[in-house]
């Protein structure tokens, strides 16, 4: 399985600035994604609603992107939606150009919902290894949530044991890409970190990595330091779950000349 997340053998918007200069990232790392679940006959209805939404937001003048991408395994018949990496302020332009649309949403696309939930990321580029200028490409993205045991402590083993594999991962040059996030206001049963590893296809998403995460550790650090920050990560986790979601072109809302 291609994934970067091996560490209970388990195989987590949209969670890089893909043009973004690097002296702006600092300024620019606040991800909004919307989670709508639908009943299977609600389907087709809930998605020419969201094509008839994103034509408003298109007549009005919408200056914001955001990216579809459907769940494909997991909790099917559910949708992800996700901004820009941005500045936090963007939010409230974003709310007050999208007001015009309001109406669109609730009379076309909430009648079909089963439920939604909503958060805010906030990328950690110290905890991801990504190219610079690379984005998640319209293939596919594996999508892993990570909740953690309550406490300080358990947030700063995963954050310190995070930041070391990313360290190797740049240093070993390898060539499994990943971002990781930190959830914001995602509610009492929100994941405290997402991770997210894309692919061109399935192929290339299930192929096995080679070396793997913990062998390309213990390559950079040793036997010994790799398996403590295995141990580490392993023990900070609550919970894991994962899912695997493609890009949609035809429910993503590009701004004019975009």
């Amino acid at each position: 399985m291609k994934t970067v997340t091996p560490f209970l053998a388990i195989t987590i918007a949209t969670l890089c600035a893909s043009a973004i200069p690097a002296a702006d990232k600092k300024d620019v790392t606040i991800v909004r994604d919307y989670t709508d679940v639908v009943a299977p006959p609600d389907q087709a209805a809930y998605e020419t609603g969201v094509k008839r939404f994103n034509q408003c937001l298109a007549q009005h003048g919408y200056k914001y992107a955001w990216t579809a991408w459907v769940h494909e395994t997991g909790d099917t018949y559910t949708y992800s939606y996700t901004t820009d990496p941005v500045a936090w302020e963007s939010f409230d332009a974003m709310h007050a150009q999208g007001a015009a649309c309001d109406a669109a949403l609730r009379t076309e696309v909430n009648p079909h919902l089963k439920r939604e939930t909503s958060a805010f990321i906030q990328i950690m580029p110290e905890l991801s290894h990504m190219p610079p200028n690379m984005g998640l490409g319209t293939g596919y993205i594996e999508v892993t949530n990570f909740k953690l045991k309550p406490g300080h402590e358990a947030s700063e083993a995963f954050t310190t044991a995070a930041k070391k594999i990313t360290a190797a991962a740049e240093k070993s040059k390898w060539p499994n890409y990943y971002s990781i996030g930190m959830i914001r206001d995602g509610g009492d049963d929100a994941p405290d970190f997402v991770l997210v590893s894309p692919a061109k296809s399935w192929a290339e998403l299930e192929k096995d990595t080679d070396p793997s995460v913990w062998q390309m550790v213990e390559n950079v650090y040793g036997k010994e330091a790799g398996k403590a920050i295995r141990k580490s990560v392993n023990d900070a986790l609550q919970s894991v779950t994962s899912h695997v979601d493609s890009y949609s072109e035809s429910l993503t809302y590009k701004p004019s000349g975009k």
